[in-house]
């Protein structure tokens, strides 16, 4: 199906889609904050933005949504339309690139997809604790 949008159009308000603080975000705040333990939000002087950053411990978690980031995108990618194809596949080379860059400046990198947090949040926040 194509878009009914312009690709400026489109652009402008994929734009203005600032998701933040989402549901599995704060689910996995609220575990860290009942832990005792203190930590910066999006956190925009790393690449990437970081949903959730341990400065001092040099840990940047990164919680992402099953479908937005293509978790085994190979495997169910021809179920969709060319541009959602090219755009997961953008996502997903975003993110590779953004890890690379963090862990060559010795940041451990944790990536906590959305059905692990579904599946098991207290395997997912004791992962982060132990890079701590």
């Amino acid at each position: 199906m194509p878009d009914h949008m312009t690709p400026l159009q489109r652009s402008n308000a994929m734009k203005k889609v600032k998701l933040k603080d989402g549901p599995l975000e704060l689910l996995v705040q609220n575990e860290l904050r009942k832990a005792g333990v203190r930590f910066r939000r999006n956190y925009k002087k790393l690449k990437g933005s970081p949903d959730i950053v341990f400065v001092k411990s040099r840990v940047a978690i990164f919680i992402d949504g099953d479908f937005w980031h293509g978790w085994r995108l190979p495997a169910w990618e021809h179920k969709l339309s060319d541009f959602w194809k090219a755009k997961l596949r953008a996502n997903r080379k975003r993110d590779q690139r953004n890890f690379r860059l963090l862990r060559s400046a010795q940041w451990t990198v944790i990536r906590l997809w959305e059905h692990e947090i579904r599946s098991d949040m207290t395997r997912c926040v004791a992962r982060i604790l132990r890079a701590l």
